[in-house]
């Protein structure tokens, strides 16, 4: 089915519709050889549609996709003490993809990957502070929770204070937490919480910017993202700000 060229980059994960309209009107774009002009419409299944180059659909497309990373997994794409990793779990994706940021060994949830390296490149920066939202199990004092969410250094660094809200407060020391950061320090969460009297249980990123960790999604398996969640994802990165 024929649409417009602009709303296929964007249901493809390239970029935003305003900024595939930037796109075609720079020349990046062509379809099947062809030079394309604002406007034109394709068919994804049967054009050649390349940006710089680059075809979009089947295996040289961008694929970014949201794994549950179980607790045990290394996050990294291969591992010179044989541990299991991440790109164990992601083999049967057609392309390669590399993880947007980490997540350390012992902990679990939401992981991005992609092929996209402007994608990865905008979610990874300092200066976009795409926030992190963590389900943690900690044990300590109940009263000492409120520190969490209070300016602190972490190796050095005065990070943004977190936000922290108490799910479940245990009388046996044991408390339930989400605690959303703004930055990706080296197991940050862990080590506000070590600051603070806390031993971690449980850690699972449950959220990403604007995206969820769904209760469908299952450890150890992924899923690609759609094209709204895509489209989301650009503007909490800083891609575009907006999609009119």
């Amino acid at each position: 089915m024929q649409e417009r060229l602009q709303k296929i980059l964007s249901g493809a994960g390239v970029c935003s519709r305003r900024a595939a309209e930037k796109l075609i009107a720079s020349g990046a774009v062509t379809v099947n050889g062809e030079q394309a002009q604002v406007g034109d419409r394709a068919d994804l299944d049967t054009d050649t549609i390349c940006v710089n180059g680059r075809r979009i659909g089947g295996h040289e497309s961008y694929h970014t996709i949201v794994l549950y990373k179980p607790a045990g997994i290394v996050t990294t794409m291969s591992d010179e003490k044989n541990r299991k990793t991440v790109a164990q779990l992601v083999k049967n994706c057609p392309v390669r993809v590399l993880p947007v940021g980490r997540l350390d060994q012992y902990s679990e949830g939401m992981l991005l990957m992609t092929n996209d390296g402007a994608l990865l490149a905008a979610l990874t920066h300092p200066r976009n502070h795409v926030d992190k939202t963590y389900a943690v199990t900690v044990r300590g004092d109940a009263s000492r929770i409120q520190d969490l969410s209070k300016p602190m250094v972490i190796d050095g660094y005065r990070i943004r204070p977190a936000q922290v809200k108490t799910k479940k407060m245990g009388t046996d020391g044991v408390h339930e937490l989400h605690i959303t950061i703004h930055e990706g320090r080296n197991r940050q969460i862990r080590k506000m919480c070590a600051q603070c009297g806390f031993k971690v249980l449980r850690l699972c990123r449950i959220a990403m910017g604007p995206l969820q960790l769904e209760n469908s999604l299952r450890p150890g398996h992924w899923r690609e993202l759609t094209a709204e969640e895509m489209q989301a994802l650009h503007r909490a990165s800083g891609l575009e700000k907006t999609d009119k």
